[in-house]
């Protein structure tokens, strides 16, 4: 994983931080994906996405209330776009048609980055409760990986066919790309 990031020189707050930044995108990418796609049963790829927003979520709340027992109301010095190399998808990943399968695609690989940060994180990171955390993190996110790359092994053909634009001609996607909200 390319990344700008030195973690020998990252302070607790900001490995905090960052994590907190990663769980909140992850949560609002998963939460965009579940209500673009839907969900018609348990097991689908919207309710998969569904499911993957609560536990961010979950994820999030942990990690702000660590930082704010920590250090309380200190301002931020990591910024959103910090994450961009780190976990989040690269811009463009995500249109407003995509395919089943290119949603898990970009999962996967948010997924696999999370990991990486808190495999790397942890190499720096003395304090033990914050440790214990990523490492229960860094383990959710490696199940994370495994499930997703188990749903791509299991999808169908037609789970690669990108989304057409009701309002389109038959066959023909509209001419126009929605990227990610912040």
């Amino acid at each position: 994983m390319p990344t700008r990031l030195d973690f020998a020189t990252l302070s607790l707050m900001d490995a905090l931080d960052l994590a907190t930044l990663i769980e909140v995108e992850a949560y609002k990418r998963y939460a965009q994906f579940a209500e673009r796609l839907g969900s018609r049963a348990d097991d689908d790829a919207g309710a998969v996405f569904e499911s993957m927003a609560v536990n961010e979520n979950k994820h999030g709340e942990q990690l702000t209330e660590r930082r704010l027992a920590l250090f309380g109301a200190t301002p931020p010095r990591v910024r959103l776009d910090d994450i961009f190399d780190v976990e989040a998808p690269d811009v463009g990943a995500t249109r407003w048609n995509m395919s089943t399968r290119s949603a898990y695609q970009v999962a996967l690989a948010a997924e696999e980055k999370a990991f990486d940060f808190y495999d790397r994180a942890l190499r720096h990171v003395e304090h033990p409760e914050v440790k214990a955390l990523f490492e229960e993190l860094r383990e959710e996110e490696a199940e994370h990986v495994r499930m997703v790359k188990d749903i791509l092994a299991k999808l169908p053909a037609s789970a690669a066919v990108d989304l057409e634009d009701e309002d389109a001609e038959p066959g023909k996607l509209a001419p126009h790309r929605y990227g990610m909200d912040s």
